[in-house]
């Protein structure tokens, strides 16, 4: 069965910490690119994080470049985002992508991240 799980949110303060994992299963993770996306209430999904098969390619959002940090780890067919100096406009559910170069999307179900104090 193809699967995306994510995992990891929560309610922080202004300025802390949350790490998200994504675990895959029913199909070969190393030649997917995964990429974290989140919607806000009222706004669109945005791209936050991507990173290619075998991680040689990443990109950010300009809104998280420096404070974000996607990971995978092939081993454990997971993918990760470090997010450090949360703020309130961070809220959002995140969605954890997979994404084949032809084009075969799978989506989790989301994690709700909430940035208050």
């Amino acid at each position: 069965q193809v699967q995306l799980v994510e995992s990891g949110g929560g309610l922080v303060p202004p300025g802390g910490s949350l790490r998200l994992s994504c675990a895959a299963s029913g199909f070969t993770f190393s030649l997917y690119t995964m990429n974290w996306y989140r919607q806000a209430p009222g706004k669109e999904r945005e791209l936050v994080a991507a990173i290619s098969g075998a991680g040689g390619n990443i990109r950010y959002a300009d809104s998280v470049k420096g404070r974000f940090t996607i990971s995978r780890d092939d081993d454990k067919n997971t993918v990760y985002l470090q997010m450090d100096s949360l703020k309130p406009e961070d809220t959002a559910t995140y969605y954890c992508n997979a994404r084949n170069t032809i084009g075969y999307n799978v989506w989790g179900q989301g994690t709700q991240v909430t940035v208050s104090s």
